[in-house]
């Protein structure tokens, strides 16, 4: 029998169809959230932040700025998944509890700041490039740990960034990635899609 990971891999599907009925909890939701911040980023900087976008009211403007997309206001929620720049400012703070433990010596921590710094203060592209990266592996974490508690996702890159970032506060060092419906399916989804044999995707040197 396969590992119970391995079969919700194999069996996961992009849902377009939510049950509107189904609601979560705000318990249910950081819980979740709580899941997908173990996803890793580059240094810990852990820049990233998710918009729980869960009221019939918010769900509406969020859906206009979605092209009228459905899932976006059926779904229980629907995370807007933010990116945020590389700051070697916060990154003392956010290493601390593990030099505290022991683990990390301060002095590699001081190294990682200035490696942060040195990296993205002057190099734009890569900024946004890491704060799309850690961004997506959040998403990613956040996809699978609904999956293990019984619910679907379908996530989004078809949506006005522009008018997201004005609706929904987001600030300037921040990089809307995409959005990501959650819910209980309702009938009518499709299954997972077929997959490009491993020929022509997998080069073993």
């Amino acid at each position: 029998m396969p590992h119970p990971t391995i079969t919700l891999i194999e069996s996961r599907f992009s849902a377009n169809r939510f049950d509107p009925s189904h609601t979560l909890t705000g318990g249910e939701i950081a819980y979740l959230i709580g899941l997908a911040t173990r996803a890793p980023t580059a240094y810990n900087l852990q820049n990233w932040r998710f918009i729980a976008v869960r009221t019939p009211e918010a769900k509406a403007r969020l859906r206009d700025h979605a092209y009228g997309q459905i899932k976006v206001s059926d779904a229980a929620v629907t995370f807007i998944v933010c990116g945020q720049l590389p700051d070697s400012a916060v990154l003392a703070e956010r290493l601390q509890p593990f030099v505290e433990t022991g683990l990390m010596a301060p002095a590699i921590a001081a190294e990682w700041q200035e490696d942060v710094r040195d990296r993205y203060s002057n190099d734009p592209v890569s900024a946004r490039d890491e704060a799309i990266r850690s961004a997506t592996l959040g998403a990613a974490t956040l996809i699978y740990a609904a999956e293990a508690m019984g619910l679907v996702s379908g996530p989004m890159a078809g949506f006005d960034a522009d008018a997201v970032i004005c609706d929904f506060g987001i600030a300037e060092d921040e990089v809307p990635v995409m959005l990501l419906p959650v819910g209980r399916p309702a009938p009518g989804n499709w299954p997972q899609k077929p997959r490009r044999p491993l020929t022509e995707v997998l080069q073993i040197s």
